[in-house]
Order: C-alpha cells, then sequence, then structure tokens
C-alpha cells in the first residue's frame, strides 16, 4: 500500500502568514520557508512582529475564514484519495487548519499548536516533533507502507528525501536549483503525472 504525504500551505492552500501580512500591511510577515529554512528562526520573527503590532489569534483567524484553497486543490485531493491513503504534513497550526481542512473534506493532518494566552496572544508555538515531516515519513515506513511525498519549501526537502519518491510542487526557482534531485511540476495535472510514475502500481488519470 502507498501513502501520499503532502505539504499543506503554497501546495493546496494559500500561505496564510502571506495573506495576514496582504491584510495587516506588514511586509517582514510574508516571509515563508521558502525564504527562511530555519523554521526556529521564522516562528520568533512571526512572533515578534505579532507582539509589536499588538496582533493576535482573533486577528489570523479571520483572515484564514476568507481564504479557499488553491484553485484545483479540492479536485486533486479527491483524485489522491481514490489511488492513495492521504497524509497532509504541514507546519502550520492546528489553531490555523479547521476552515481550510473542512474545504479539502478533511484529509488526515499532522502540524503543531499555538500557546495562546487568555486575551488571544500568541505567546509560543509547540512542534508536533522535531523534523517532524520526516519523522512522519519514516514512520510510515516502518509500518510497511510505500511514501510518496509533494511539497514546495525548504521545509520539506527531509521528507521528499526520506520519502520513496519525492516531487517538488509549485516551488520557487531557489529550491528547484538547490535540489535537482527531484521533479519539479507546477500544475495539478502534472502533479498527478507524477504520482502515476512514482506509484508501483497501475494507474491512470
Amino acid at each position: 500500500m502507498e501513502i501520499a504525504c503532502l505539504d499543506l500551505e503554497g501546495v493546496l492552500i494559500p500561505e496564510i502568514w502571506i495573506a495576514f501580512a496582504e491584510k495587516t500591511g506588514i511586509d517582514e510577515l510574508r516571509a515563508t520557508t521558502r525564504d527562511i529554512p530555519d523554521y526556529d528562526v521564522l516562528m520568533r520573527q512571526r512572533l515578534a512582529l505579532l507582539d509589536q503590532h499588538g496582533l493576535g489569534l482573533n486577528e489570523i483567524q479571520e483572515v484564514i475564514e476568507t481564504l479557499s484553497p488553491l484553485e484545483g486543490a479540492v479536485e486533486f485531493v479527491d483524485w489522491l484519495r481514490e489511488r492513495f491513503q492521504v497524509v497532509i504534513l504541514s507546519d502550520t497550526f492546528y489553531e490555523f487548519s479547521q476552515p481550510l481542512m473542512r474545504q479539502l473534506g478533511f484529509p488526515t493532518l499532522l502540524c503543531h499548536k499555538l500557546e495562546v494566552d487568555k486575551n488571544g496572544k500568541v505567546v509560543d508555538y509547540k512542534l508536533r516533533q522535531v523534523n517532524p515531516k520526516r519523522q512522519a515519513v519514516l514512520a510510515l515506513k516502518t509500518l510497511y507502507y510505500r511514501i510518496i511525498a509533494a511539497g514546495d519549501s525548504y521545509n520539506d526537502t527531509t521528507m521528499l528525501a526520506e520519502a520513496d519518491a519525492g516531487i517538488l510542487f509549485m516551488a520557487p526557482d531557489n529550491v528547484i536549483a538547490e535540489f535537482p534531485q527531484f521533479p519539479a511540476v507546477h500544475s495539478y495535472d502534472d502533479l498527478k503525472r507524477e504520482f502515476i510514475k512514482a506509484s508501483n502500481r497501475e494507474l491512470t488519470l
């Protein structure tokens, strides 16, 4: 049996922090793991900016409520679930995910948690574990599943490397250039073809 492991933001849904940056006008919040490979550095920067501008979870959730999955993402997830077990491995937070996961039909999601005080201030974040995407792939492989993974950012590359097959999807040029060992595609139709190619079963579009 094969499992499809997918990143979430930038692959199936918009980048939440970019959407929040556009709403608030705080350009520094546009930084993502496409730009800053060290996730702790990135999150400390985000938390400092939230504190500096007096913004909290409520304001972020208000923006998330306005977002929809990327065009074609719902259909792609439906296509994938007919052919694979599907697990979303993300560096988002459960406090962010509910509205968008509902629109995707609630596939399994493994991600992180925020620490929020009674006033809604985001005071810290808690990783599910260190290098969580790679560790999830490793764990699934111990159950004798074959893993095909797709992602778009630096924080996905250890997952792609650990999987039996890894695919870059809508990745920026800098990530594609640094990781030429992974096929890189930019449409859901091409991503379907890469999953078919990587599968050890006879599959069709």
